[in-house]
């Protein structure tokens, strides 16, 4: 029960209690050890007080190594020259003295080697040490505290380098983890992004179609609401897969595949039900490409003819496609001038930065601007894996 109390106890607080304990428990034997001799220990009083003082200081050894080791060193000095005789097996010199070695830096370290030899040398010249082998004692005793000392100070810097380590890894995974994070979120927006863009801008301009074949052509008309339903639907797939990818797998939530550049005919035939001629030219012979690459090419057009719907007049748009060893360009090129504001609102201007991204994510080069008949190109060579 004490032990567990004990453990419970703020580690300074608890090392005071400790060294407490140690200090009287010391003491304590200490006086127990010289009383058989009380006879012949005169005044009796100062011997007792100088055998606890070899003791008690221990309780602040931790707090104040250099002050206990000289107040309990200088108490056993004192013991020796009175001549008292009997003197106690030097624990608490020893106790200080290891703490010192522990605890303190190389220079104290030092001086407490100066004290320790010079305070042996006094007490062996001291009445009743007459015995060498008193001195080999003693020397045997502090040597042996000076590499338990030595050993306890490595042992504590290796695990304080050791607690570093591990800190220092734990805040870079974590900080990996955050960048990590980061990216999915700019991943994740940029999707967004396209999917929002793209189905919002053909719905516009159907709905702008819409609103100008009323009321004079009717079926038309209903033509082009039916395409904005069909690319409202379209929208919503696409965001129940994106949102799927938010939830996870435990919620069970079905999801579309992503979409890659076998769907592209998809989107160019939206893009053609929305007013824009779009031709489609392939050179080289398609081979599959890693998803990220293919969902990039994907994009890069998706987003470039939502460009061309958005901010142009443009009478028509060419895409290509061309296929190379470890490589695939995507090229989208339009002819006709940009328009002083968008077609549809709510733009955030981030189609090409988004573009961008995505093709330096991938290791690729993008190549953006006008073309010499009033138009735009945007041509992006990707690596294939």
């Amino acid at each position: 029960m004490l032990a567990a109390r004990a453990a419970a106890l703020p580690q300074p607080r608890q090392e005071r209690l400790q060294d407490a304990g140690l200090a009287v428990a010391l003491a304590a034997v200490n006086i127990v050890s010289v009383l058989p001799f009380r006879s012949q220990l005169h005044p009796l009083w100062l011997a007792l007080v100088l055998v606890a003082g070899q003791a008690v200081p221990l309780a602040w050894r931790r707090a104040h190594p250099v002050g206990a080791g000289l107040i309990v060193g200088a108490a056993r000095v004192v013991y020796d020259r009175i001549g008292f005789g009997f003197a106690p097996f030097p624990l608490g010199p020893a106790i200080a003295f290891y703490t010192i070695i522990d605890r303190c830096g190389p220079a104290w370290r030092r001086i407490s080697w100066l004290l320790i030899a010079a305070g042996v040398a006094v007490s062996q010249t001291s009445p009743g040490h007459s015995e060498p082998y008193d001195a080999i004692f003693q020397a045997f005793i502090f040597f042996s505290v000076w590499v338990a000392g030595t050993l306890s100070r490595a042992r504590r810097t290796t695990l304080r380098e050791a607690e570093s380590r591990a800190d220092r890894a734990e805040a870079e995974v974590d900080e990996q983890a955050a960048r990590a994070a980061a990216v999915e979120r700019i991943r994740i927006a940029r999707e967004l992004h396209d999917v929002v863009a793209h189905h919002v801008s053909l719905m516009a301009v159907q709905a702008e179609a819409a609103a100008s074949l009323l009321p004079g052509r009717p079926q038309q008309a209903r033509r082009s609401v039916d395409v904005i339903g069909d690319t409202a639907r379209q929208a919503l797939t696409e965001l129940r897969r994106l949102l799927g990818v938010l939830r996870g797998p435990a919620d069970g939530l079905a999801t579309a595949p992503a979409v890659s550049l076998s769907d592209i005919g998809a989107v160019l035939d939206q893009v053609r039900e929305a007013g824009l001629p779009v031709d489609l030219e392939v050179t080289g012979a398609p081979y599959p490409l890693a998803p990220s690459i293919d969902l990039t090419a994907y994009r890069i057009v998706q987003e470039a003819l939502t460009n061309t719907l958005r901010h142009t007049a443009a009478a028509r748009a060419n895409v290509t496609l061309s296929y190379e060893p470890g490589y695939v360009t995507v090229g989208v090129t339009d002819r006709g001038p940009r328009l002083a504001s968008p077609r549809s609102a709510g733009g955030t201007g981030l189609g090409l930065a988004g573009i961008a991204e995505r093709v330096a994510s991938c290791g690729g080069s993008l190549t953006v601007g006008p073309t010499a008949d009033d138009g735009f190109a945007v041509a992006a060579r990707l690596p294939a894996l």
